[in-house]
């Protein structure tokens, strides 16, 4: 879960960062004190919860949550004072925090983050769909994401291979990756994404998949190193 920390104090965002250290489940991908720098930064998305601050110089807790586009990244209110339950309902926040925030509430904040997190992670795998469409040699073709082995990019086509054959089609591998689920695949190469469940092995910076030797970026090892879960 990527969580952002948008408070004007110091002390309190790293006690939320120290505590965030505990959570194996979570990271911080950004720090603001300043509500209008902290927006900019949300808009791009990527963000899955936030400890806001209420009482800012710039921009309060309360203005910025409401200039976020739907549906907004889940929020956990942080605040000196017990005056903005009303709009912290209002606003569907998850969790308000009185400062200074204690381990044990901080605690129970992120575990009923976590819950709602994998909640909706489950059901954006069950509406997933189990197949592509793709359009080739002027025939729109159902293709299995079970039986892909691997994409490779070549010039403006990408490479579909397939426990059966190959197809081309003229598609970037940004296009290719925004499609697939990330449990499923992963890329390895800027050239290439593979399947998960078809990697044979991994040796000296380079995968087997389906006979082929593939290689992996260095750009990308620390990630794969990781996602194949190596005892």
């Amino acid at each position: 879960m990527r969580i952002v920390i948008v408070d004007d104090n110091e002390i309190a965002r790293l006690t939320i960062c120290k505590l965030v250290e505990h959570t194996s489940e979570c990271t911080v991908v950004g720090q603001f004190d300043d509500g209008f720098k902290a927006l900019d930064f949300l808009r791009m998305g990527g963000v899955d919860l936030i400890f806001l601050d209420i009482e800012m110089e710039q921009m309060s807790g309360i203005e910025l949550l409401r200039s976020l586009p739907q549906p907004r990244p889940l929020t956990i209110f942080m605040t000196a004072k017990n005056d903005y339950a009303i709009e912290a309902f209002d606003l569907n926040v998850i969790d308000y925090l009185i400062k200074p925030v204690l381990p044990a509430r901080y605690f129970q904040a992120i575990e009923k983050a976590l819950e709602l997190f994998q909640r909706a992670q489950d059901t954006i795998k069950q509406d997933k769909d189990d197949f592509l469409f793709i359009r080739d040699s002027g025939i729109v073709r159902r293709i299995s994401l079970d039986d892909i082995l691997y994409f490779e990019a070549m010039g403006d086509y990408v490479k579909v291979f397939t426990k059966q054959k190959m197809y081309a089609i003229h598609k970037s591998m940004k296009a290719i990756e925004e499609r697939l689920p990330p449990i499923e695949f992963i890329r390895i190469h800027r050239s290439y994404i593979v399947a998960v469940r078809k990697i044979d092995s991994l040796e000296q910076g380079a995968l087997a998949v389906g006979g082929k030797v593939i290689p992996v970026a260095d750009a990308y090892r620390g990630a794969v190193v990781k996602r194949l879960n190596i005892l």
